[in-house]
Parts: C-alpha cells; structure tokens; sequence
C-alpha cells in the first residue's frame, strides 16, 4: 500500500474540492494510505514531514518554505497552486482561458455592453492574471470594452477601508449598468461591498460574478454571488491520477491537463437582464424554462401572443442574437452541465437538453464551442 501525504486546507470551498477528488479516486483506484490534517493555505510544512518516509505528496505549495520542504523529500509531488510558476513539480489546476470565457458569456447573455474586470496586483496570481486578460479579450472580440482594475504594487499597502473606497470609486465611475467579473468570490465579496458604499444597485446598475463557488462566501455576500464552479473535485481526481502515475515510476504526460469549468451558478448578484423591454424580459425567461421540453421559436411568439416581425428585431437588438439561437445555446448549456457532472450517453444528454437527434446536437455544440460533445466531455474528464 502507498503512503502519500496530503497537504491541502480545508478552510476553503475550493480545498475541500480537491480532497472530495481525491477520496474519490481512492473509492475507485487507489486504497492509499494517507498522512493527512486540517490546515490552511499557507501554512509551514507540517513537522512531521521532515522525517517521513512515504511514496509520493500531494500539495498546494503556497510559500517557499513548503516548497522547500517537499523538495528535500525526493519524492514525487503534484503541485495543486499556481502562484510560484517555477517549482519543478508538475502543476493541475483550472482553465482559465475556459472560466474566462464563461463569465463572459454570462455576463453578455444578459444583455449587458459595458463591463469589468477586477483582479489583485498583477504578479501575485499568474492564473488569476490569465483569467482577467482572457476575459478582457473575449469582451472584446464581442465589440465592447473592458475596463480592468487591479491592486497597487505590494509596497502601497492600503488598509481594507482604503482599498474599499478606492474600489468604490472605481465602481462609481463605470458606465452602467455595467457588468463585472471578480478574479474570484473573495474578490467578487469586495465589489458587492463597494457597490453598497456608493449606492449603486445589484444587479440592476452593477452585476457580479465570482469565481470558485464558495458556498459560504456567496451566501454571506448582499445579495448572494453568481459564481463560476470550477470544478475542483475534478481537478483532485485528475492530480491523483497523475500521482499515481509518477509513482509506477511514468513520467507525466507532455501536456498537462487544464480543468474545465463545470459551470454558473446563478444567484441574485446576475440574476438580470439588462433591458427595459419587458416583452424581451418574458421572453428570455420563457426559453429558458422550456427550452429543454423542446420548443421551437414559434411557440415563443403563441406564448407572448406576438408576431415574429413584430418580436424577433427587438430580441435581437437587446440580445446580438436571434429566439432560434437563444434557444439553442440554453440547450447547449444543459447538455455540457450534463456532460461534465454525469456519466449519461450522449444520445440521452441529447433529449434531456432538448435536443431531437444526436446529430443536432453535434452541429449546435461546434458551432456554438467549436467542440464536440465527446471531444468536450474529454477536456474535462479524467487522465487516461
């Protein structure tokens, strides 16, 4: 039996990802017998760690003396935090490009054309720094501009209520409504305090989406936090499979594999679409309650009891999209829900998301991701 040392936190949603990963890894492949205790991210090694004797580590390796300590094991680590880039052990962590593209997808469905970005100090998070230049250039590549915020150089220290109110000022200078992706929900917490001090409201003059999907974090925030889950159960499995890997003595694969996100979790902090025109509003949400059923576009102009001349220039205007599109990139949202978190053939994934035939569903999802299903499920599924 292998002896392998854990040392990730449990103090965050993200963390306890990872370990539900990698227990489940463990139900499945491995019986490992693992050194393990509560932490936080951070930490210094564990005392312990000096003079264990076991097979390999699994770390998210946060400070030099951690990186140190796991060195001098000469053992075969997998390194689960990008914030030092250049240690010399294998790294998984989440695709930021992907997340990127989500939050702002999201943030465009909802009809909005003036957007942010806000990050820490440039440097501190090289995944993090990904995330906001990815989501500024997809922002722009839909014909709109972003505007980027990001911390001061460490050595301008400013204490919480100088930052708050220099965060603040920005929010109060954006156009609006406007919305704004957060480098991550402690990041996305910040925002939605600073909206609260200059009076601007969410979501209707200000959304925010999040990163990470920190239950606890969403749910204390006013109003709760739209947050993008990205998948970090997936992202323990995966560094558990690479570990096992490099114990049978392999070593890792070319390419490494990046996690792709498993979704949005939409709360009230996005929960808006940013028009007046109700009869747009009633039809948004009319596809998206049946857009699964399936429906087709004309059954959206019987329920508002309109015309397709009289409706679709209007739901295009506020959209950048016909009632057709809409309804099939609702489906092609539940199909990759599907694909990600469940084990279905993809001919029933197809009929749950709405779909009649399995090569419908094909056409529509490269056209809308440039993938297939399969090639999808791939990405973001486990190392062979």
């Amino acid at each position: 039996m292998r002896h392998v040392a854990i040392l990730i936190e449990t103090s965050r949603a993200y963390g306890r990802g990872l370990l539900r990963g990698i227990a489940r890894y463990l139900r499945e492949r491995a019986p490992w017998s693992t050194y393990f205790q509560p932490q936080g991210l951070g930490d210094p090694p564990p005392p312990w760690l000096a003079k264990w004797r076991g097979d390999g580590i699994l770390a998210r390796i946060d400070n030099q003396a951690l990186a140190q300590a796991v060195s001098r094991s000469r053992l075969p680590v997998v390194n689960l935090r990008g914030t030092m880039p250049d240690l010399p052990f294998p790294f998984i962590g989440s695709d930021n490009e992907a997340i990127a593209r989500l939050g702002a997808e999201h943030l465009l469905e909802r009809g909005f054309r003036h957007f942010g970005f806000c990050g820490f100090a440039r440097g501190d998070h090289p995944g993090l720094d990904r995330r906001g230049d990815c989501f500024q250039r997809f922002i722009e590549q839909a014909g709109y501009e972003c505007q980027v915020l990001q911390d001061p150089p460490r050595k301008r220290v400013r204490s919480w209520e100088q930052q708050q109110e220099w965060l603040a000022r920005w929010i109060a200078g954006l156009p609006k409504p406007v919305g704004i992706m957060a480098a991550n929900d402690d990041r996305g917490l910040q925002v939605l305090d600073a909206c609260r001090r200059v009076g601007a409201a969410v979501p209707d003059q200000v959304a925010v989406l999040g990163v990470d999907n920190d239950e606890y974090l969403c749910g204390l925030s006013l109003p709760p936090l739209s947050s993008i889950d990205i998948n970090s159960e997936e992202t323990g499995y995966q560094a558990a499979a690479l570990l096992d890997r490099l114990m049978d003595g392999k070593p890792p694969p070319q390419r490494l594999p990046e996690i792709a996100p498993a979704g949005v979790i939409v709360r009230r902090s996005t929960d808006v679409l940013a028009t007046d025109d109700s009869e747009v509003i009633r039809a948004v949400q009319f596809i998206r309650e049946h857009a699964c059923r399936p429906i087709r576009a004309a059954d959206v102009f019987d329920e508002l009891s309109v015309s397709r001349t009289w409706l679709e220039p209007r739901f295009r205007s506020v959209l950048g999209r016909t009632i057709h599109q809409e309804i099939d990139r609702v489906r092609i949202e539940r199909a990759k829900t599907l694909l990600v978190e469940t084990s279905l053939p993809i001919k029933q994934i197809a009929q749950q998301a709405g779909f009649r035939t399995v090569q419908y569903l094909a056409r529509a999802f490269r056209r809308l991701t440039g993938d297939t299903p399969a090639a999808f499920r791939r990405r973001a599924g486990r190392l062979p």
